[in-house]
């Protein structure tokens, strides 16, 4: 079979290489891609955010099966395209892709169904929201209601910053119309845990769990980033809270978004918090992490074409999910100065030593070819280091190792991804 994906960053080049080890297919191809998925898929130069051309090319090519990986498109209908033009595609549809669109709309959903989340209020008025602070207690946590690459999210300490973040979100629109609304909800603390999981609209099936770090620098300090690592399995995910996460967040989220005829088909995405009172969601994604995939996919022993039909033909509960007895660790390379202003153009060498050993890859986010065919940067997240081991520890120490590998111009890393498992 023929498969399509829609993408250009880590995540896509992940579901590619794990899309490339099914039997069932014969050909990849991946719009627009990257420099490191032309490894695995034919690059081709259409946008994700161009949904005709996108169902255009399917046509042509009798594309089998199209898999969304970015946010943006779900979002904004992509999947209603493909499904409109009769073709098959794995992602929710827009009216279900609403729970990552709007924070708003994902925190009344919680409140309306009883699931486990932060106290909050939504805002569309900077004047009102100013109002709220003054009797709020700090911590605070501001996100923009919209998608904002992941990076709409303000931890304020103190009632002047958390009225400077409502005018960066706000006024400012520092994220564009994605602070129309802002979500203003009490700061939780405890241990953060990533759970992917597939739907069928009806049956979920989680994945193995996995931590992103947000922050730009060590000791989770800095500006918010889509990512510079993560690491799987998860050792403060255990049995208990895996329990109570499926008997009171995961199923009854997906029987929530059926009952207000928003069924959810495709990777449903669930940032936890660990308190004190237990599990809470801190957010949901439409779609497969980034990051988290590049942890999550080497770890799946599924024949992931086999788990995507399933979910578009209903018949997910007949699929058993199973994850190897090994732990991940991925550690972004990015540019110097990410998330703000950076370079592009370096070099980029060493990548085929670490893809040459078993246990490791490197997976691409922010890199092409230049004109003289040479790879080189080209985005603030360059590349995600991955290595297996056989518990946390050694992978974390194999994924640093083969971080000294790679060589850019500008290359920054975060050095204590996964430092949290020395902890657990």
């Amino acid at each position: 079979m023929k498969v399509l994906v829609v993408g250009s960053g880590g995540r896509e080049h992940a579901i590619c290489w794990a899309i490339a080890k099914s039997e069932k297919v014969d050909k990849i191809y991946c719009a627009p891609g990257n420099a490191g998925v032309s490894e695995y898929a034919e690059c081709v130069n259409i946008g994700a955010m161009d949904f005709e051309k996108l169902v255009a090319f399917a046509k042509e090519e009798a594309i089998d099966l199209t898999v969304i990986g970015m946010d943006d498109p779900l979002v904004a209908g992509v999947v209603d395209a493909f499904e409109e033009a009769g073709l098959r595609v794995f992602g929710p549809r827009a009216n279900a892709a609403i729970i990552e669109g709007s924070k708003a709309f994902s925190k009344d959903l919680m409140k309306k169904y009883n699931i486990p989340t932060a106290a909050y209020e939504n805002f569309t008025s900077p004047e009102a929201a100013l109002e709220y602070l003054e009797t709020a207690k700090m911590p605070i946590v501001l996100k923009a209601s919209g998608l904002a690459l992941g990076k709409g999210v303000l931890i304020c300490n103190t009632l002047e910053e958390a009225k400077e973040g409502v005018k960066t979100l706000m006024l400012d629109k520092q994220f564009g119309s994605a602070g129309d609304t802002i979500v203003i909800e009490e700061f939780m603390t405890g241990r953060e845990v990533s759970v992917l999981a597939f739907s069928d609209g009806k049956t979920i099936k989680c994945m193995t769990s996995a931590q992103d770090h947000k922050r730009a620098k060590d000791g989770d300090q800095g500006l918010n980033t889509g990512g510079m690592g993560t690491f799987s399995p998860s050792p403060f995910y255990t049995k208990d809270v895996e329990e109570f996460c499926e008997k009171y967040i995961y199923q009854p989220t997906i029987d929530a978004m059926a009952a207000e005829g928003r069924p959810f088909v495709g990777v449903l995405f669930t940032g936890l918090m660990l308190t004190e009172d237990g599990p809470k969601v801190l957010e949901y994604n439409c779609r497969f992490g980034d990051p988290e995939t590049q942890v999550v996919l080497p770890r799946m022993e599924n024949d992931i074409v086999e788990v995507f039909e399933a979910c578009v033909d209903g018949t997910l509960d007949q699929i058993e999910l199973s994850f190897a007895d090994n732990a991940a660790v991925c550690v972004v390379l990015a540019s110097a100065g990410y998330p703000e202003s950076y370079e592009k153009g370096f070099e980029i060498t060493g990548i085929d030593e670490v893809n040459a050993m078993e246990g490791y890859h490197v997976y691409h986010a922010g890199s092409k070819f230049n004109e003289e065919g040479k790879l080189v940067t080209n985005g603030g997240r360059v590349l995600g280091v991955t290595a297996l081991g056989a518990d946390l520890k050694e992978a974390r120490a194999n994924a640093y190792e083969a971080t000294k590998f790679v060589h850019f111009d500008n290359k920054y890393m975060r050095t204590d991804i996964g430092k949290a498992i020395d902890e657990a």
